[in-house]
């Protein structure tokens, strides 16, 4: 593997979670293993918590899996999903006009 793979994977996925946890799941085994071939939960953290998502596969194919610092990662990525979800809540906050009053 060429030496700036790891750095553009980084990339990616600091960027685009989704897409980079729907390519490693369509290019590699990682997501098949991580598990165990259930359709359904990798479909739900790519819809909704694509971070938390990504983290798991990514320690479990490490060696030491899913024990002890795994799961701190694991912790980092759904700290990371949560403050997606309220950023995004937060910067459009001013849109909503306040009171909800209808216009006349």
């Amino acid at each position: 593997m060429p030496l700036g793979c790891g750095c553009l994977f980084a990339l990616g996925a600091a960027t685009f979670p989704r897409l980079v946890l729907l390519f490693t799941w369509i290019f590699t085994p990682l997501v098949s293993r991580a598990f165990q071939s259930v359709f359904i939960v990798p479909l739900l953290g790519i819809i909704f918590l694509p971070f938390t998502t990504l983290m798991y596969v990514l320690v479990w194919s490490a060696p030491f899996g899913v024990t002890g610092w795994g799961w701190f990662w694991v912790g980092l990525g759904l700290l990371l999903d949560i403050g997606s979800y309220t950023s995004s809540a937060y910067s459009n906050r001013d849109r909503m006009s306040r009171g909800y009053r209808a216009t006349a």
